[in-house]
């Protein structure tokens, strides 16, 4: 039986978890319409961008959080044909394009994370190797790295809404809807040990500590084994696919909510850097994260490149981790669907909402420092993330 990655590892508890399946897609082309009347402003990127030898390092290095999947989209999106694969260090490299396909003068540099890293943080790999430009850091891992001499700034956020969902099985829990009644129902959430989401769930109440399991491995084994009588995590953009499609212990429907709809509003996968080198490449990051933003739009309007390299990806790097077309293709329907990519309460995509930050920072700070987490009691949303170089005009 496959085993699902254990995506919400955070800087709170990096353990030692097994893995192996999941994820989504990749994608390619220009910017339009989706076909259900959402129009690209993406244009504007390549305007901004023009070429960015004169501002960028000759290779912009970005590090992801994981093997290769569609919630990294955006990133593949903006790699030109000519690219380079690296089995042994698990990277791809190519020409920089922006949303035109124009070559923008510098080479763009995928590094995998998870398996490939050794399991260690995106954080730390930045503070490592000086090479890497960029890399994901969601808010909670932010805060975390923000009380260590680690400290990180988010420039974009190419995702809105975290994926993370607690799921269900509808036939056990035909009545169970949102994570409010799981916790009524009383029903048994497994999840890995020591995840920032449901320290803040237990902490505000959304579900009851004695009801958390904190022994999930990835496997699906426990949830098949006990027929769906205990909820556990899952990622959205992906397990309800795989369950049904690619599980046939299980091969049937799930039902699920999003932990953002509890409240635990992180913006997740933010594209970040060492605080100290955002001043020190303020000139590129002008230019570079409008093509960012307009890329990840052009992703979802037009996956079936990227998705087609991601696949190979995984297929060549060989972690252990599989990953079909199939659950690509559906992730980037989610995306779309439950607006996990949007625009914000305004009309950009990419650029992060500061009252949101300063809530989730607010309220985490406590529950973080009761479990030992050594967080600023003075920290600020700017501490951690800016939209300074956010092209507001950039959007769905």
């Amino acid at each position: 039986m496959p085993r699902i990655r254990n995506r919400a590892l955070t800087g709170v508890a990096m353990t030692s978890v097994l893995v192996s399946l999941a994820a989504c897609g990749g994608g390619s082309s220009d910017a339009g319409s989706d076909g259900q009347g959402v129009q690209v402003a993406a244009s504007a990127a390549a305007d901004s961008a023009s070429y960015l030898a004169d501002a960028c390092p000759a290779t912009v290095v970005m590090q992801a959080d994981w093997n290769p999947e569609s919630e990294h989209g955006a990133l593949y999106q903006m790699l030109g044909g000519d690219v380079k694969i690296d089995t042994d260090k698990k990277r791809v490299t190519g020409t920089l394009v922006d949303t035109e396909g124009n070559d923008t003068g510098v080479k763009l540099e995928i590094r995998a994370g998870g398996p490939a890293i050794g399991y260690d943080s995106v954080t730390n790999q930045m503070y490592t190797d000086p090479d890497i430009m960029m890399g994901y850091v969601s808010t909670d891992d932010a805060m975390i790295a923000a009380g260590t001499k680690q400290p990180v700034t988010a420039v974009v956020a190419p995702t809105e809404i975290s994926p993370t969902s607690i799921m269900w099985d509808p036939e056990t829990y035909p009545d169970v809807k949102t994570i409010a009644d799981v916790k009524k129902a009383g029903i048994k959430v497994r999840y890995t040990n020591g995840l920032a989401y449901m320290d803040y769930l237990t902490s505000t109440g959304k579900l009851s500590a004695d009801q958390v399991d904190g022994s999930y491995d990835g496997s699906p084994g426990n949830f098949v084994a006990d027929a769906g009588k205990a909820a556990q995590q899952g990622y959205a953009s992906a397990e309800p696919y795989l369950y049904k499609n690619e599980i046939s212990q299980w091969g049937k429907e799930l039902a699920y909510d999003l932990v953002a709809n509890s409240g635990y509003q992180i913006y997740v996968q933010a594209l970040s850097m060492p605080s100290e080198k955002v001043a020190e490449n303020s000139a590129c990051l002008k230019k570079l994260v409008p093509i960012i933003q307009a890329a990840q739009i052009d992703f979802l309007n037009d996956p079936a490149d990227a998705n087609a390299l991601i696949v190979k990806l995984v297929e060549e790097y060989d972690t252990g981790w599989q990953y079909s077309a199939g659950v690509a293709d559906y992730s980037v329907k989610t995306q779309k669907d439950l607006g996990i990519v949007s625009n914000g309460p305004d009309s950009t995509l990419g650029n992060m909402d500061m009252d949101r930050v300063q809530k989730l920072i607010d309220e985490m700070q406590p529950i973080l420092s009761g479990k030992g987490v050594d967080v600023p009691a003075d920290l600020k949303a700017e501490d951690i993330a800016t939209n300074e170089f956010v092209d507001m005009s950039i959007g769905l």
